[in-house]
């Protein structure tokens, strides 16, 4: 969702390309990696982005979920001095590592993590979006709603006016028959509709960039 595939945008590079117009003040990207995933090898690979200009830098990882961020996101934050950090994952711990109430104890542990690296960092969450398994499986589509409703007490109990969370609120009009490529991965409307949610969240409750405007 969030590393993307070599020939991708990503739903960053439309977030970046609005920033850029609607933000008054200075930003960028930061994270310790820079690479895309690369289908044919499965293996990360330094593929250009479609945008020279565009800062690569994230801390995404192909099929990575929330129990490999929480051990890696402090030394990120730290070393990177990430102000906000923003948070789509969830739906691969969900598949493979771990079920709802084990991913929302992870989800505990990155917040805790990252606000030791730096108390005052703000992170904008994303729930689960809906895909084609969801459909498939009724076994996990309960695990989504499940995780998803952990996932909101546990971001409106840890919010703090130090260090604030905000659960961004999926895209209404997200459908991923024609939002993703495959039934997952978002498409360019889906990459769009991602970013959005992002940017009007931010918005609106920080009023960090402005309106989302896509490019």
């Amino acid at each position: 969702m969030t590393i993307g595939s070599a020939g991708e945008h990503t739903w960053r590079y439309r977030l970046w390309q609005h920033l850029c117009a609607a933000y008054g003040g200075p930003f960028t990207l930061v994270g310790p990696r820079e690479t895309l995933h690369d289908p044919s090898t499965d293996e990360p690979t330094s593929y250009a982005y479609a945008d020279p200009d565009f800062p690569r830098a994230h801390l995404a990882g192909w099929g990575e979920g929330w129990c490999h961020m929480a051990p890696l996101i402090g030394d990120a934050v730290r070393s990177c001095r990430a102000d906000v950090l923003l948070v789509s994952l969830g739906l691969i711990d969900l598949g493979f590592y771990t079920n709802a109430e084990q991913t929302a104890d992870n989800v505990r542990a990155f917040v805790a993590e990252a606000r030791a690296a730096r108390p005052k960092v703000r992170m904008a969450v994303m729930p689960v979006v809906r895909n084609i398994r969801v459909d498939a499986d009724e076994t996990f589509a309960g695990q989504v709603d499940r995780f998803n409703t952990l996932l909101a007490e546990t971001v409106a109990e840890l919010d703090t006016a130090a260090s604030p969370l905000l659960l961004v609120p999926p895209p209404a009009t997200y459908d991923f028959h024609v939002d993703t490529y495959d039934g997952t991965h978002p498409n360019e409307s889906g990459e769009h509709k991602i970013a959005g949610a992002f940017a009007e969240a931010m918005w609106q409750e920080w009023s960090l960039g402005g309106p989302y405007k896509p490019s």
